[in-house]
C-alpha cells in the first residue's frame, strides 16, 4: 500500500498541476475576453460619437447652404424686380415716342396721297401743253425734238471734234508718261556696271558747232533729253565733247546712246529726242537679254527658263558695294564647280546654283523680303529642283542647307565677294543716298518724274501741270527742300528744281 502511495503520488501532483493550470486559464482567458469586450465598446461609444458630431456639422452646413441659396434667391428676384421695373419704364417711353411718330407716318401718308394726286394732276395739264403746243407750231413732238438735235450738232459738231482731239491727245501723253515712268523706276534701281563706276559719260563731237544744235532755242532740246533719259547734259568749254551726268549707269548709257545717234542722224529736236531716246531703252533691254545669255553660255548650262536668263542679264546692272553683280554671279559659278569638283560633289548642280544664288537681286526693289528667299521663289516658280531652291536660299543663311553643293554656293559666294578689291563701300553708300534723295521728292502729290543729277547736288522735279500750277510749285520747292534737310544726311547743300511744262499739239491734216 504504501508502495502504491509512492506511486500514485506524482501521478496526482500532475493531475492537480493540470487542474490548476486550466482553472488559471480559463481566469486569464475570462479577463482577456472582459478586457476585449470593454475596449469594443469604448470604440463603438467614440464612433458614435464622431457621427454623431458629423450629423451635427453635415445638419449645420445644409442649413448654411440652405440660407446662402435662399439668400441669393431673394438678391436675383430683387434685380429681377428691378429689371423689370426698368424694362417696364422703358416700353412706357416707347410708347409715348412711339404715338408722335405713328401720327407723324398718318401725315406723311395722307400727304403723299395728296403729291400723287398733284402729279396725276401735272401729267395731264403736260399733256394737254404739248398738245396745244403741237397744234400752233402744226409738227409734233418727234419732228421737233429731231429739227432741234440737227442744230445742236450743227452748232457743236467743230467743238466736239476739238474736244475729241484734246481728249486723244491728253490720252496719249498721259500713257507716254506712265510708260517712261515705269521703264525708268525699273532701270533706276541698278546700279552700274563694273568698266562704269564713275558718275559721269563723255560723248565726242565732230565740231563745236553741234553743241547748239544740242543745245537748241532757248534750250528746248537740252531740256527735252535731260527730261526724258533723267541726267544733267552739260555743255561747257570742253572741245568737242559733251558730258553726261548721272548716278544711274543705266540712264547715262541711255543717253550717250540716245546723243550719239541723234549726232548721227542730224535731226535734233524735242519729238525726234523722245523717239530716239525710247529706241535707246530698248537696246538696253536687248543688251540684257544677251548679257543673260552669254553668262549661262560661259557657264555651260543648257535648257534654262529665258525667264530665269532675262533675269540673270538684269544683274549687270547692279552692284552690291560696287561689284558688279552678273560678274560676281559668274565667278561665284566657276569657284562653286571647282571645289565641287576636288570634293566629289554635283558639278552641274553646283555651277547653276553658283550663277543663279543671286538672281533675287534681280527684283528685289520690286518684291518683298530677302533676295535669297525671293531668288529660291524664283527658281521654284520657273521650273527648278527643291534642291536648287535650297542651294539658293541657303547661301545667306536663309535656310538651312541640306546639301554638300548648298555649303559650296555659300562659300564660293563669301570668297567672291571677299577677295581682295571686290567691293567698295563708299559707291553703295553713295547710291543708296541718291536713291534717298529720290525716295523723298516721290513722297509728294503731283509728281510725274524726278531725278537726282550731279552727283546728288541738285533734284530736279517735273509736276504735273493739270494738278499743280505756278504757285503750287513754288511752294512744293520750298517743302521738298524742308523734308530733304530734316530727313537726309549729305555733304555741301542741294538744290531743288521744280518744273511744269504744258504741251499743246495739233496735227494739219
Amino acid at each position: 500500500m504504501g508502495q502504491l502511495m509512492i506511486i500514485l503520488g506524482p501521478v496526482a501532483a500532475a493531475l492537480l498541476g493540470f487542474a490548476l493550470g486550466y482553472v488559471v486559464r480559463q481566469y486569464w482567458a475570462t479577463a482577456k475576453v472582459k478586457a476585449v469586450q470593454a475596449e469594443a465598446d469604448r470604440l463603438l461609444a467614440e464612433a458614435e460619437k464622431k457621427q454623431n458630431e458629423m450629423l451635427l456639422e453635415a445638419k449645420d452646413e445644409v442649413l448654411k447652404t440652405l440660407r446662402e441659396g435662399e439668400q441669393e434667391l431673394k438678391d436675383k428676384r430683387r434685380r429681377l424686380r428691378s429689371q423689370e421695373e426698368h424694362l417696364q419704364k422703358r416700353q412706357e417711353t416707347l410708347e409715348r415716342r412711339l404715338e408722335p411718330l405713328e401720327n407723324r407716318e398718318r401725315q406723311l401718308v395722307a400727304r403723299e396721297r395728296r403729291f400723287s394726286q398733284r402729279e396725276e394732276e401735272l401729267e395731264e395739264l403736260r399733256k394737254q401743253r404739248i398738245q396745244e403746243l403741237e397744234t400752233v407750231s402744226r409738227m409734233s413732238r418727234e419732228d421737233a425734238k429731231e429739227l432741234l438735235l440737227q442744230a445742236v450738232e450743227e452748232d457743236s459738231r467743230q467743238d466736239m471734234a476739238r474736244v475729241i482731239r484734246e481728249v486723244e491727245q491728253e490720252t496719249r501723253e498721259t500713257a507716254d508718261r506712265t510708260a517712261r515712268k515705269i521703264i525708268t523706276e525699273a532701270i533706276q534701281r541698278y546700279a552700274s556696271d563694273e568698266v562704269a563706276e564713275v558718275t559721269v559719260s563723255t560723248v565726242d563731237l565732230p565740231s563745236d558747232e553741234l553743241k547748239g544744235r544740242i543745245i537748241g532755242r532757248g534750250g528746248r532740246n537740252i531740256r527735252a533729253l535731260e527730261n526724258a533719259a533723267g541726267v544733267d547734259l552739260i555743255v561747257d568749254d570742253t572741245p568737242e565733247a559733251v558730258t553726261i551726268s548721272s548716278f544711274d549707269p543705266v540712264r547715262r548709257e541711255i543717253a550717250r546712246l540716245a546723243l550719239t545717234k541723234l549726232i548721227m542722224d542730224g535731226r535734233i529736236h524735242p519729238g525726234r529726242i523722245e523717239q530716239v531716246v525710247a529706241k535707246s531703252q530698248q537696246d538696253v533691254e536687248a543688251t540684257i537679254r544677251e548679257e543673260g545669255e552669254r553668262a549661262v553660255f560661259e557657264v555651260g548650262l543648257t535648257g534654262m527658263h529665258p525667264e530665269l536668263v532675262k533675269l540673270l542679264g538684269r544683274l549687270r546692272y547692279r552692284t552690291s558695294y560696287g561689284q558688279n553683280q552678273l560678274q560676281h554671279a559668274l565667278e561665284t559659278a566657276h569657284l562653286a564647280g571647282m571645289m565641287a569638283a576636288e570634293v566629289g560633289a554635283d558639278i552641274a548642280l553646283a555651277k547653276e546654283g553658283g550663277l543663279l544664288h543671286d538672281i533675287g537681286k534681280a527684283v528685289d526693289h520690286e518684291v518683298e523680303g530677302p533676295h535669297a528667299l525671293i531668288g529660291a521663289d524664283l527658281a521654284r516658280r520657273y521650273g527648278k529642283s527643291a534642291t536648287m531652291a535650297n542651294v539658293i536660299a541657303a547661301h545667306h543663311g536663309e535656310e538651312e542647307p541640306q546639301s554638300v553643293e548648298a555649303v559650296l554656293v555659300e562659300a564660293a559666294d563669301a570668297i567672291s565677294g571677299a577677295r581682295p578689291g571686290a567691293r567698295r563701300e563708299s559707291l553703295e553708300t553713295y547710291i543708296k543716298r541718291i536713291r534717298a534723295l529720290e525716295e523723298v521728292a516721290r513722297s509728294f502729290q503731283g509728281i510725274n518724274e524726278c531725278y537726282a543729277i550731279q552727283a546728288g547736288r541738285e533734284i530736279r522735279i517735273m509736276v504735273k501741270p493739270e494738278e499743280m500750277d505756278d504757285l503750287a510749285i513754288i511752294s512744293l520747292s520750298k517743302d521738298v527742300a524742308k523734308k530733304v534737310e530734316e530727313s537726309l544726311e549729305y555733304p555741301g547743300q542741294i538744290k531743288v528744281t521744280v518744273i511744269r511744262e504744258t504741251r499743246a499739239i495739233d496735227y494739219a491734216k
